[in-house]
């Protein structure tokens, strides 16, 4: 073995190239260093015969199918434009030709008769989007909701108070999390005080907020499917929200209501078929929810073919790729991933459907 310093001439090292010799060539700025095997560039001692590249067959590039085309390309914005123009200027490829997709979908369920679904985590109202979701009930372009247990935590505060999302490190030390007064007292009174599940946790929430005195429920998306006379589901977790550890939560009434509200949510999946159902947000709770739902569904005889899934998030997780976009199509239907902040899709998404079916 012979070493020398990479300081010196290229030539230097080729002419350590000789026979089986192994050299090192130490960087002085480094402890890196260089192996160079000769042997490998002596054609005596080979294994293999060299690749005949004369022998390469190829094609012309007009012949072949090209997976990006310059008309799909996107184009530059023009000062005073409309939002139509805007949606229009996207390029047609990968997440922003999804988005079109989706948008699409959307139109022709509405006008072919079928349903919309959007299913909710808490982080959408935690975002401001409540009035977005709000008018596109209104439009009657979501035909149900669906929320998981901190959906009417964070939708009843901001009724009452007209803000939420507390700040939860700051609070955990002091044993202070979740022990607002006034959200317990409203959302495990409002079940103390109904005189049945039947209506489902949605309903029930609903009508008190509704019913209520609060300042901001014109914020409230419970309230707001109540008047329109459209399904809100509620699915909750026992343990998993802040009014479960207040000394009068009524559990047993929680869980009938909830298992009221699974029917409620099943009849809603049973006529999916050429619709469009959107999980937003909820990485676990919602898309199992869903999974039984067309489970149930399917077993008992309906037909779920040729719908439409989408999930939205800004991380792709697990369960709702799975159990939302992937299992529930595979017997015919369509999945699409969206993936960003929901500040910024929802928007997006409900203007360009607004825009596509016209006022």
């Amino acid at each position: 073995m012979l070493e020398k310093q990479t300081g010196g001439a290229v030539a230097q090292l080729g002419e350590c190239l000789t026979g089986s010799q192994e050299v090192v060539g130490s960087i002085p700025s480094s402890s890196t260093k260089i192996f160079l095997h000769a042997n490998l560039f002596d054609e005596n001692s080979m294994k293999f015969d060299e690749i005949d590249y004369d022998k390469v067959k190829t094609y012309s590039i007009k012949d072949r199918k090209s997976k990006v085309n310059a008309a799909d390309f996107a184009k530059p914005h023009i000062s005073g434009g409309s939002f139509s123009q805007f949606m229009d200027s996207l390029p047609n490829i990968l997440a922003a030709g999804n988005l079109r997709k989706v948008i699409d979908k959307v139109v022709e369920a509405k006008s072919n008769g079928s349903i919309v679904v959007f299913a909710m985590g808490a982080h959408t109202i935690k975002t401001g989007l409540n009035p977005i979701i709000i008018d596109l009930v209104e439009r009657g372009i979501v035909d149900a909701i669906a929320l998981n247990g901190a959906g009417i935590i964070h939708d009843s505060e901001l009724a009452m108070t007209g803000q939420t999302s507390e700040d939860v490190a700051a609070s955990l030390k002091t044993g202070n999390f979740g022990m607002a007064r006034e959200t317990a007292d409203f959302l495990n009174g409002a079940l103390n005080d109904c005189a049945s599940t039947d209506t489902g946790l949605g309903g029930i929430i609903g009508d008190a907020i509704n019913s209520s005195d609060m300042p901001h429920k014109s914020l409230s998306v419970i309230a707001a499917a109540r008047r329109a006379d459209i399904p809100l589901t509620v699915h909750i977790a026992i343990g998993t929200d802040i009014i479960h550890i207040h000394p009068k939560f009524p559990a047993k009434l929680f869980a009938a209501a909830s298992l009221g509200d699974f029917r409620i949510f099943s009849s809603v999946i049973a006529k999916l078929a050429g619709g469009v159902y959107f999980n937003i947000g909820s990485a676990v709770i919602l898309p199992e929810v869903f999974l039984k739902a067309v489970s149930l569904v399917s077993n008992l005889g309906h037909d779920l073919t040729d719908f439409t899934a989408v999930n939205m998030d800004f991380i792709q997780h697990y369960r709702p790729v799975t159990n939302v976009v992937r299992r529930p199509t595979k017997g015919g239907g369509t999945g699409y991933t969206l993936t960003g902040h929901h500040e910024i899709m929802i928007p997006l998404l409900s203007a360009g459907i607004i825009e596509k079916m016209g006022d």
